[in-house]
């Protein structure tokens, strides 16, 4: 008996020799990793680095259907926008060495003015070629993964971007292209908490590099978002300083 007890024994042990293994469930990725493949899915950084200048074209919609002509140049760290309506021309800059201001002539005003620190702040993060994402390591900011959140169906990885300034921004990265999908900002704007929500779509490569061609955005929670349709994008064109200074200072 005992000796066909330790043959049942070496049997079952062996048994388990031809059982399959079960799968282990996939590692979490880090932050660093989802960085990574972000920036090889916008190009990689040997694109990023040659696309000095980009423009970009189109139309901003506000809602109820009333549309301006757009353009937004970028370029070394700075960022001007024009959107214009009959003749009239809002614009919006940052020279990319800490000064912004702004023209709206639907106010009534046509000289240039300065744009409050926290308004300059925003537009400095809206300048850089590379966006907040990619730049965060490099200036200070602090990055973090969040785990996954759903967007329209897609389970969509999750980092966190804190700045040095206290402003955040979260990003929703499609698991299959890597793209961001929805950028969630909050930033402290005139003393008071604003948070905005933006969602990215229809990507098209700019002399190499992936950017959207369509933007929706507004305050979270709010149903009344605005939309720039990017309809041409130029990449290296001439943006002088004198593009982005403010006239008459």
């Amino acid at each position: 008996m005992r000796i066909a007890s330790r043959a049942l024994a070496a049997l079952l042990l062996a048994g388990t020799a031809y059982l399959p293994a079960q799968a282990q469930p996939a590692a979490e990725p880090t932050a660093a990793d989802l960085v990574a493949k972000n920036l090889a899915a916008r190009g990689g950084s040997a694109a990023l680095a040659a696309l000095k200048s980009v423009s970009l074209d189109g139309k901003l919609v506000f809602p109820g259907g009333f549309e301006l002509t757009y353009n937004e140049v970028r370029s070394g760290g700075a960022v001007r926008v024009d959107a214009a309506l009959q003749g009239l021309a809002l614009v919006q800059a940052y020279d990319g060495k800490g000064g912004g201001w702004r023209i709206n002539p639907f106010e009534g005003r046509k000289d240039a003015e300065p744009m409050s620190d926290d308004e300059a702040r925003s537009f400095a993060d809206a300048a850089p070629i590379a966006g907040v994402l990619l730049s965060a390591s490099s200036d200070g900011s602090s990055i973090s993964y969040l785990g996954r959140e759903d967007f329209d169906g897609t389970n969509c990885y999750k980092l966190k971007v804190a700045q040095k300034d206290g402003d955040e921004f979260v990003y929703l990265i499609d698991p299959d292209s890597m793209l961001e999908v929805k950028i969630t900002e909050t930033r402290k704007l005139r003393g008071a908490v604003q948070v905005s929500e933006s969602e990215l779509g229809d990507y098209e490569a700019v002399g190499g590099v992936m950017f959207p061609m369509s933007i929706e955005s507004g305050p979270q929670g709010s149903s009344q978002r605005q939309r720039v349709i990017i309809a041409k994008a130029s990449a290296n064109v001439a943006a002088p300083v004198s593009l982005f200074a403010q006239p008459g200072k």
